[in-house]
């Protein structure tokens, strides 16, 4: 599966447009991570444990938006967006959306 974030796939025409597809989680931490998060905003520094927690959501919401596409028989998915935002203290949504498309 082809995705770009670009309308166009270089190189390739677009035969059809099949339409949106997406992928989303909602993703939260280990309490104990989390308290050694809040530790760490004390002396500063990255939080490794929420940046793995939102690459692991990054790649679900990829995988779950692929299998979208592929169900509609998808060569592409173009113009692929990420969106994240926190529904409470510890867990983070990931949205990955686009549209799929069939090349010629």
């Amino acid at each position: 599966m082809i995705i770009v974030s670009t309308d166009l796939v270089h190189g390739k025409d677009i035969a059809e447009s099949l339409g949106l597809v997406k992928g989303e989680i909602v993703q939260s931490k280990h309490a104990g991570k989390d308290l050694m998060a809040g530790l760490k905003t004390i002396v500063g520094g990255e939080i490794k444990g929420y940046t793995e927690m939102i690459s692991d959501a990054r790649r679900i919401a990829t995988d779950r938006m692929i299998e979208e596409a592929k169900k509609l028989g998808a060569d592409a998915i173009v113009g692929v967006r990420y969106g994240s935002s926190s529904v409470m203290p510890g867990a983070a949504e990931m949205l990955a959306y686009g549209t799929a498309v069939k090349l010629k």
